[in-house]
């Protein structure tokens, strides 16, 4: 079923590839359609800092940068990057966890005109090599902390610049900084086009070749419009606690921030205690986390006596969220809680706000929120025909915020981008108010004998249950090539739990179908990088076991 609003249907999508070398000196002031200049969010970023240069803009443990400072070094490096003969088109890499320079470094590039790819730091070296290498990389910019994995990377895969965010323990490459502050720290007038591409995103544990989603500089400005249209008023100037990878959603949310004039904090990675801490001794307003994350700071005692009444809006998406432990948060954390569905290849599909996680109607916290104005959802079978209200089938959207398509994988593209429309492999539906439920994904749903068992709903079934904090479903084929139901259980301390008393609960409940096969306890779920749930860890376990 369309939503509500639509929006003006986009012409078909084909994978992005490298447009070739272009002339260097054309700038980003080609006219458009309407005539006007084309800006790109940086520039538009960069003039918001300009009104108030003495504010603080980004805080990473000691180091508090001004806007005027970010704005002057995110110059500096463009020049410095473009001294080295870099032009217009190339990949940048970022090999970097959340440090301020790391923000600065994806301005200077794409300042540039670069594209920009960000890795997921606890990949594997040979996958990050394969990413590395299958866009392209011309430029790579290492975190000094990364010194090492960097000379693993390019000892598999040479890249023509290896440039360092600092002072290194071994040499790897040119300081970046060092360059920078020999540049002069005057506006640098962008080189980007609306067509060139902003950004390449792999997704999170990605094996064999990598699978890039492709963002143009034209597409980043229409998502940007869509999430503001979604982003209830601010009472205050934000200020954002990212402690998830830059790499991923904290990235794209820090942005915004820093547009509206906020103050991001940057925290190299998650610890539920330091989090508390900070929210109470920054007065953070805004924090994004994965639902796993949002658990364990449910669940830690610091949540109780920490004075976390700054905070305006938690933030969660990125994976499926158990409704009963959402429902737990909203009774510790406040109406702060918001919902926001999307995915690297769609851009933003629905929101549920604070308003919606009413626990005096718990089916609404199953939903993902009501479809943005801006998107139109229809509910397929696997036929391609589309559903009527209320019934499961794979969730399709049609949006400006749809990728290009992927990375010279013109055959997978054309699998998931259809007449305009973006299959998104998720499974759900719609009501008849436009709220949409994500019961799983394609790949994920388990197939047994008498039909499908969706993991989110057996997920939600254990995690309800008085005994169990978190569970992670998934299926696992046996010998005869029959999928298994798995599960992974971290149970409630000091709340001793068998295995049997989770299964006669699912059976009660749901009946046999749903029972798993295998239950093992575990002291805490295995994460990806990006903080969801790896379900590809735990089946490898247990195959292993099998």
């Amino acid at each position: 079923m369309p939503a509500e609003a639509s929006a003006p249907t986009p012409t078909p999508a084909t994978p992005h590839t490298p447009k070739g070398t272009s002339d260097d000196s054309a700038i980003s002031d080609a006219a458009s359609e309407t005539s006007e200049p084309f800006r790109t969010f940086v520039e538009d970023n960069l003039d918001a800092l300009a009104a108030h240069p003495d504010r603080e803009v980004l805080v990473h443990e000691d180091h508090r940068l001004t806007a005027g400072q970010f704005r002057a070094l995110v110059y500096r490096m463009a020049r410095a990057i473009a001294a080295q003969g870099v032009t217009r088109d190339a990949t940048v890499t970022l090999l970097s966890g959340n440090l301020p320079e790391t923000v600065a470094a994806r301005y200077a590039a794409n300042l540039v005109g670069c594209r920009v790819n960000h890795l997921y730091n606890k990949l594997s070296a040979d996958v990050q090599a394969a990413i590395v290498q299958d866009v392209e990389t011309q430029v790579l910019i290492v975190d000094p902390h990364y010194a090492d994995r960097a000379t693993e990377i390019t000892d598999s895969a040479p890249v023509r610049h290896v440039l360092v965010l600092g002072e290194s323990k071994r040499e790897i490459g040119q300081d970046l900084l060092a360059l920078a502050a020999e540049q002069p720290d005057e506006p640098f007038v962008s080189r980007a086009r609306p067509d060139d591409i902003c950004t390449i995103r792999h997704t999170g544990g990605t094996t064999g070749h990598p699978k890039g989603i492709v963002t143009t500089f034209e597409q980043v400005n229409r998502m940007r419009r869509m999430v503001d249209q979604a982003r209830p008023a601010e009472r205050e100037l934000p200020r954002q606690l990212a402690c998830t990878t830059l790499a991923h959603a904290a990235g794209m949310l820090a942005d915004g921030v820093i547009q509206a004039g906020g103050t991001v904090v940057l925290h190299d990675d998650f610890d539920a205690g330091e989090v508390l801490a900070t929210i109470e001794r920054e007065r953070i307003t805004h924090l994004f986390l994965l639902p796993p994350l949002v658990y364990q700071l449910l669940d830690h005692s610091d949540s109780e006596r920490r004075d976390l009444s700054s905070l305006l809006g938690l933030t969660y998406g990125g994976c499926q969220a158990s409704p009963a432990r959402i429902a737990d948060a909203v009774r510790r954390f406040g109406p702060v809680l918001l919902q926001f569905y999307g995915q690297n290849e769609a851009g933003g599909i629905s929101v549920l706000t604070p308003e919606d996680h009413d626990l005096d109607r718990p089916e609404r916290m199953r939903s993902a929120g009501k479809v943005l104005p801006s998107v139109e959802v229809a509910i397929r079978d696997t036929d391609g025909r589309d559903l009527p209200v209320g019934e499961l089938g794979e969730i399709c959207i049609r949006s400006e915020g749809t990728m290009t398509g992927y990375w010279k994988q013109p055959e997978l593209t054309a699998e998931v981008l259809r007449d305009g429309w973006l299959h998104t492999g998720d499974i759900g539906f719609l009501d008849d108010e436009n709220y949409i439920t994500v019961v799983d994904r394609l790949k994920d749903m388990i197939v047994v004998v008498g039909g499908h068992v969706y993991t989110t709903e057996l997920e939600d079934l254990l995690n309800s249950h008085p005994k169990v904090l978190q569970s992670a479903v998934f299926g696992v084929r046996d010998a005869d090539r029959m999928e298994q139901v798995h599960a992974a259980v971290v149970a409630a301390p000091g709340a001793p739990v068998e295995a049997e008393e989770l299964r006669a609960a699912v059976r009660g409940q749901r009946g046999p179908m749903y029972e798993p096969a295998h239950i093992t306890f575990v002291d805490a779920l295995p994460l990806t990088d990006a903080g969801k749930p790896d379900k590809k860890l735990l089946r490898k376990r247990a195959e292993e076991r099998a």
